[in-house]
Parts: C-alpha cells; sequence; structure tokens
C-alpha cells in the first residue's frame, strides 16, 4: 500500500486499485471558521460565546468521527480484498507535517522557505490521519489473521506524470525503465 494523497487518492495498492479519501476537516473548515470568527468577537465568558464555543467542539467532533469512520470502512475494504499480508510505507508523520525552519540572509532579513506551500500540505497529512488509520489496520488485520508490515517508504512506488498512475516497484530495483520516455 502506498499512502498517496493525490487529488481524491487516498491509498494506492500494488493492484493498482485507488481506495478515495474523505477530507472531513477540508469539507467542514469554511463553516469552522466562521463560527471560530464569530466566537472571537464574543466577550470571554458570555453566553453567547459558549454557546458558539459548543458548536465549534461539535463540529471538531463530528470532523474527528468522520476520520475514524472513514479509517474503519477503508481498512474493511483492504481485509476484504482477501491479502493476508499487507506492507504500507512506514511514514514519519511528524517529519512530514513540521514546519519549514526560517531562513535569513546575512543583513537578518527572512527569506522565503516555502512555508506558505507547505501548511496547505501539513493540513492534507492531518486531515487524512494516516497514523490513526495505520493503528486501525493493524488492530483489525491481526484480528482476522493478517500480517501488517511497515517498510522504509525509499523506492517503493513512483508516480508517472503523463499517465497518472502508480507504478511500484521492487524494493531490490532503484530506478524505473519506461520505454514510452526511454527512461
Amino acid at each position: 500500500m502506498d499512502a498517496v494523497l493525490y487529488e481524491d487518492d487516498y491509498l494506492a495498492t500494488s493492484e493498482g486499485v485507488k481506495l478515495p479519501s474523505l477530507k472531513s476537516f477540508r469539507k467542514s473548515q469554511d463553516k469552522l471558521a466562521k463560527i471560530s470568527e464569530r466566537k472571537a468577537t464574543k466577550k470571554k465568558g458570555s453566553k453567547q460565546r459558549r454557546k458558539l464555543a459548543k458548536r465549534e467542539a461539535k463540529i471538531h467532533q463530528q470532523i474527528a468521527r468522520a476520520r475514524i469512520d472513514h479509517a474503519y470502512n477503508t481498512v474493511h475494504a483492504l481485509l476484504n480484498m482477501g491479502k493476508k499480508v499487507f506492507f504500507h510505507e512506514k511514514l514519519n508523520l511528524s517529519g512530514l507535517s513540521r514546519r519549514n525552519k526560517p531562513k535569513q540572509d546575512s543583513d537578518g532579513k527572512y527569506l522565503h522557505n516555502g512555508q506558505s506551500a507547505k501548511s496547505g500540505l501539513n493540513k492534507s497529512w492531518a486531515d487524512a490521519a494516516f497514523g490513526n488509520f495505520f493503528n486501525i489496520l493493524k488492530f483489525k488485520a491481526e484480528k482476522a489473521g493478517a500480517l501488517v508490515i511497515p517498510v522504509n517508504p525509499q523506492y517503493t512506488s513512483m508516480l508517472l506524470p503523463y499517465k497518472d498512475e502508480f507504478v511500484f516497484t521492487d524494493t531490490s530495483v532503484r530506478e524505473y525503465w519506461d520505454e514510452r520516455l526511454n527512461l
């Protein structure tokens, strides 16, 4: 399995099956932002602020429950394929969602470090909740009598830009030969 996060895909299997993503936070972020802005304008301790805080918490709870439900549904879809061994990428999730380090020039001014672009990717990693998914996969697979083995993500798959398809490579192969591009 390959953690994809490409357009509407969540996971890709070695058979070429792509499982869809849910993006629960992305769907709710506008509604959540409006409530948060309204809450920020209210006086602390007021009844109206408490009401808005409850509404905000309810939306966060719905997002969390939707992520868990999506993880369980995806795990069941994988287990229903009948496989007994699952290999997934051992991702450094905290490293993937870490902020970029600030860059300074010789005068002490801060330079562009790409954080604004990475913040959207960080949000996508958090919204996908792969850590939660892999824990649920391990738990459910053990109950079903299957093995879940994390592997080094390096060189396990590549996205072919002209085909919009993932190619899974053998880990002993370090380069992928494509006849069409002669690469």
